[in-house]
């Protein structure tokens, strides 16, 4: 779980999903986004971390 001090990344969908890979269209509704310009805020932990490298070319990334 995240701590309380922990650095907190704001996530904004950039890119449409028309035409990128399931795998890729299952990560970006995990993490909350929906439609295109949707941002949410999650704690930089290496799971978020992990998601976020794997669709990095959809994304991006504010600390």
């Amino acid at each position: 779980m995240a701590k309380k001090n922990d650095e907190k990344i704001k996530i904004t969908l950039k890119r449409s999903l028309i035409g990128v890979p399931e795998k890729h269209i299952k990560i970006v509704k995990s993490l909350g986004l929906g439609k295109t310009n949707s941002t949410v805020e999650h704690a930089a932990s290496q799971t978020i971390m992990g998601m976020v490298n794997k669709i990095s070319h959809l994304v991006e990334i504010v600390k």
